[in-house]
């Protein structure tokens, strides 16, 4: 089945798809409730905070203030009392703790809101699950335990209405449908399933599996023990295998054998002919031509001085961990996760621009007005924008503890917390 790219569309965010869809919302208009017209509702962006268990509500541009806070973990009592009385389940909550939690609990990974503004749907990895959080009481309207003992990723349908999430140890991505939390289908991929991205049409997902990220065995030559890591990509209404790209190869053609080909975040250019995407322990990123199957370019950016070169200092394999485009698709925005700062670079010369200092930043996304690129500091607590124009820094927000993933959404429009 040929994977054609969809047409350019106004205001692209992630996938050239239009911006309230990528930010988990389709268009307001079209996805509303007689209860909830789209004047009721208002952009904003969801921070999640991974060792808090809470996600900070945020306005997608200007200054960002701050608007409100959602408890995440409101059944944390009843899911705590499940995981101390399941020998095995316990081992694995203590195991994310003490691996890919870095000593902490993770309690948030990815965050989106309901067509209609009324709820968030969160990610647990700690709780091995999916729920979906009421706005408006803080309650749980559903909650979906993922295969396996942990839940990652997740990407949200053009149309806002199905969600997919990645179950890192069961290799498995789950497709639900977003209001509902009912199991829409789901499909096999390589090893640790991270990274989820619909297409623009919403024809298509993408997964891109990394691999075993919290072993030692670091070295160049041990990069065949980090497990099965491949691109799969599904139709995204059968669930049926379409293709499976293993980078190892088309990096080996361009003579970087040494290089991981464990493909981290990614972003699709706005007509979806190009893929640009990060991989594990390397400071840079590479460009990918869907049509031709091949790497095109790579970019190697600046190493911070005072980062060690040993591989097993990284956490989670990361060196970098976040890219973003901007919406016309001119510019690039890289998380340097390890080396603490982010930049913008131009796209058609992949000129870097500041080096902007940050710390530990996990994630790059694009405001609401398209003009500038928000990364969390996840060792700042604290979300920081930086101008698309000039690459610098405009603002930074406090939030909670160990800010990881940022995503545009949509609330009420006199939403300012839960009501206990």
């Amino acid at each position: 089945m040929p994977l054609s790219p969809a047409p350019r569309r106004r205001r692209t965010r992630h996938l050239g798809a239009v911006a309230a869809a990528l930010a988990l919302t389709a268009s307001a208009a079209a996805t509303a409730t007689p209860a909830t017209a789209a004047a009721d509702l208002r952009e904003v962006m969801f921070v999640g905070n991974n060792w808090d268990g809470t996600a900070d509500v945020i306005k997608s541009s200007g200054d960002f203030a701050k608007i409100g806070r959602i408890n995440v973990i409101p059944d944390k009592d009843e899911r705590m009392a499940e995981i101390n009385a399941n020998p095995i389940r316990w081992i694995a909550f203590m195991t994310i703790r003490n691996t890919v939690g870095e000593g902490h609990d993770q309690f948030v990974d990815d965050m989106y809101s309901t067509p209609d503004g009324s709820s968030m749907v969160v990610s647990r990895p700690s709780f091995a699950d999916v729920v979906s959080i009421d706005l408006a009481t803080g309650d749980i309207n559903w909650r979906f335990p993922v295969s396996g003992y942990r839940s990652d990723h997740m990407a949200v349908s053009p149309d806002g209405k199905r969600v997919a999430v990645s179950a890192s140890t069961g290799n498995t991505v789950h497709v639900l449908d977003i209001v509902t939390g009912r199991q829409l289908g789901s499909f096999k991929t390589g090893d640790k399933p991270h990274e989820n991205i619909f297409t623009g049409d919403g024809k298509y997902i993408w997964n891109m599996a990394i691999g075993d990220v919290n072993t030692q065995t670091d070295a160049p030559w041990l990069d065949w023990t980090k497990g099965d890591r491949k691109i799969t990509v599904v139709d995204a209404n059968t669930f049926q295998q379409v293709k499976v790209i293993d980078m190892r190869d088309r990096l080996n053609a361009i003579g970087l054998n040494d290089y991981s080909d464990a493909v981290r975040p990614a972003v699709f250019s706005p007509d979806e002919t190009k893929l640009y995407f990060q991989v594990s322990f390397f400071h840079g990123f590479f460009e990918y031509d869907i049509a031709t199957d091949k790497i095109t370019r790579t970019k190697t950016l600046s190493k911070n001085p005072a980062t060690s070169d040993d591989r097993t200092t990284f956490v989670n394999d990361s060196r970098h961990h976040g890219i973003s485009m901007k919406p016309d698709g001119s510019k690039l925005c890289v998380a340097g996760t390890m080396d603490d700062y982010a930049t913008v670079v131009d796209r058609a010369t992949l000129q870097e621009g500041p080096l902007v200092t940050v710390a530990k930043p996990y994630w790059a996304t694009v405001s609401g007005d398209g003009k500038s690129c928000v990364v969390s500091e996840s060792g700042a607590d604290q979300v920081t924008a930086i101008d698309f124009a000039t690459g610098r820094k405009t603002v930074s927000v406090a939030v909670g503890d160990h800010p990881q993933r940022v995503r545009l959404a949509q609330v009420p429009a006199d939403w300012t917390g839960p009501s206990d």
